[in-house]
Order: C-alpha cells, then sequence, then structure tokens
C-alpha cells in the first residue's frame, strides 16, 4: 500500500520539493539584497570587495573537490574565464546601485535579466519561443517601466539618484543574462561541481584584478566597524548559498519553475523596506509586481519546450532547450536518482 501510495504521489512530492528549493532560493536571493543594501547605507563603497568573499569562499570550497577528484575540466579554461569576468561585471554593477537607488527598485529591476537571454539566445544560439513568451515578455517590461516611472518622481522610488541606480541595474541584469548564457552551456557538461569552483575561482582573480585598480583608495577609506564586518559576512553566506543551490534548482526544476520562484524575492524585498528601513513603499511597486506576474506566468504558459531553429533544421524534433539552462526530463532523473 505504501509502495502504490508512494507511486501515485512521487509526482506531487517532487514538485512540492522543487517548490520548497525554490523559495529557499528566493529567500537567500533576498538576504543578499539586504546585506548589499546595508554596506551601501554604512557608507562603504566597496562594490567588488564585496563580491569577492563570495568568489573565494565558493574556490576554497568547491575547488577543494574538484582537486581531489584529480579530473580534467570538461569545458576549456578559457571560457571559465570570460564566464568569471561577465559575472563579476553583473554582480559589480549590481551591488553599485545599492548607493543610488532603493532595495525594492533593485530586486524589481533584476527580471531584466529575462527579455535579456531571450535576446541573447535568439541571435547567438539560435533559439525559437512562443508567441506566448515573447508577449509574457514585453508585459515583464512593461511592468519594470512603472518602477523606472516611479524612480523618476511620480512616486518617489527612494535613493540618492535611483535614475542612475535603475541604469546600473539594467546593466547588471545584460551581464547576468549573458553569465546565464554561459552557465547554460557549461552546466550541460554535467559537472556543476566544475561550474562552481571554476567560476569562484576566477571571478576571484577578476575581482582582485578590479580591487586594486578601482577600489583600492576606496577600501583603504573604509573605517571597520562590527557592523561592516557582519554586513560582508552575511553577505559572503548568502551569496555562496545562493550559487551553490541554483544549479541544482535549474537542473531539478527547469529556468521556468526557477524564474517564477525568485519572482517572490521583490515581495521579500518589499518587507525587507517596510520592517527593516521602515519605509513607506509607493503602490506603483505593487502594480509592478502584479504585472510582472502576469507577464511570468504568461511566459511560461507554453506547450512544448522553446527548441533551436538549427535543431529543427537538421530534422532532431527532440532537441529541447530552456533558457538559463533547463535539462533534459533525463537529466532530471539523474539528479533524482543522485
Amino acid at each position: 500500500m505504501n509502495i502504490i501510495w508512494w507511486r501515485n504521489n512521487e509526482g506531487m512530492l517532487r514538485m512540492l520539493y522543487v517548490l520548497f528549493l525554490g523559495q529557499v532560493v528566493s529567500f537567500i536571493m533576498a538576504l543578499a539584497s539586504l546585506t548589499s543594501s546595508l554596506v551601501a547605507n554604512l557608507g562603504v563603497d566597496t562594490p567588488l570587495t564585496l563580491s569577492f568573499f563570495g568568489y573565494l569562499s565558493l574556490a576554497l570550497v568547491y575547488g577543494s573537490i574538484l582537486l581531489y577528484r584529480r579530473q580534467q575540466l570538461l569545458v576549456p579554461w578559457y571560457w571559465y574565464v570570460l564566464l568569471g569576468f561577465i559575472d563579476v561585471q553583473g554582480n559589480y554593477l549590481f551591488n553599485k546601485a545599492y548607493e543610488y537607488s532603493s532595495i525594492t527598485s533593485v530586486t524589481l529591476l533584476d527580471c531584466w535579466t529575462i527579455p535579456w537571454v531571450i535576446v541573447l539566445t535568439w541571435f547567438i544560439m539560435a533559439t525559437r519561443y512562443s508567441l506566448w513568451q515573447l508577449f509574457g515578455a514585453a508585459i515583464c517590461v512593461t511592468g519594470l517601466g512603472l518602477v523606472l516611472l516611479s524612480d523618476a518622481g511620480v512616486g518617489g522610488g527612494g535613493g540618492s539618484k535611483p535614475l542612475l541606480g535603475d541604469l546600473l541595474v539594467i546593466a547588471a541584469t545584460l551581464f547576468y543574462a549573458m553569465s546565464n548564457v554561459g552557465e547554460e552551456f557549461c552546466v550541460k557538461k554535467k559537472d556543476l561541481v566544475e561550474v562552481i569552483s571554476m567560476i569562484g575561482a576566477f571571478g576571484t582573480l577578476v575581482t582582485v584584478c578590479e580591487v586594486a585598480i578601482l577600489e583600492r583608495k576606496s577600501l583603504e577609506s573604509v573605517k571597520w566597524s562590527t557592523e561592516i564586518i557582519l554586513a560582508f559576512a552575511g553577505y559572503a553566506l548568502s551569496f555562496f548559498m545562493f550559487y551553490s543551490f541554483v544549479p541544482f534548482v535549474l537542473k531539478m526544476s527547469g529556468a521556468t519553475m526557477f524564474n517564477l520562484s525568485i519572482l517572490t524575492s521583490d515581495m521579500w524585498a518589499v518587507v525587507i523596506r517596510i520592517f527593516f528601513y521602515h519605509q513607506q513603499v509607493d503602490w506603483l511597486y505593487y502594480l509592478s509586481f502584479a504585472i510582472e506576474v502576469v507577464g511570468l506566468v504568461m511566459y511560461s504558459k507554453t506547450e512544448k519546450d522553446p527548441v533551436p531553429a538549427q535543431a529543427l533544421a537538421d530534422g532532431n524534433l527532440d532537441a529541447q532547450y530552456q533558457v538559463l539552462g533547463e535539462e533534459s526530463a533525463e537529466s532530471t532523473n539523474e539528479v533524482i536518482a543522485s
């Protein structure tokens, strides 16, 4: 009886597990936003140094596992150098934005990653998307436009230079999109430990070089206190956890469920702004959030996964592709079996 019950409910239990992991990632993302905004509010202008400790933790932990395996890289090292460089720029611009804009604006605008990924995969990887997905992405952009309208002064978005902060976030999402497409390529080699460790290792090297060039004076002027150290430690921990969970969630659930899950991080940001910073949230934020939900639901409302045009031309009707690296059903079964 127990075996029959398990078989009948296995799909539902796995879905609940995936939803739970998605909400864990969403909460971690909100914590990273909170700690990054705390560092900016404490007057510390070192966004690169903030990311350095996160990349270093990834390199030490996952790099040790990779060295213990003593196996050759499945992806050429120079691809990881490029991926690490792109990822560092995204985190730098994202953390820099907190100096000029509010936490709610930054977390809402990070959804710009979706249309960027669609554009990149359309032209670079020749991926075809359904009209539902394109229309849903357009609705998301409309919702994000309300955030820009609010920060322009209609609703008072908060921050010293909210429009500048918004532009930094949009630029950061472009780098995140390129990083996601590159990570999708690497994850298909089916060694997540290698991908995470190499991103950590080369991300650390790139960050050290850029800190020496861009942040040396700012770092020397920092008056370290317990609050600043705790904020840095909190960001490094949330950074490590986020980069550790994301590849597994992507492989188990796919990009659509992942994007829908992390959308709740925007509401976590609203809660943080209300109860932690004691700030009022303009009604345009709630309208923007509602429009984003509608857009992302429509984006995921497709009968089939997007299929690369090249695969169709070659007669391979079984080829599948999902934005941000969704694996096939076979790969999902491999993760569950392991």
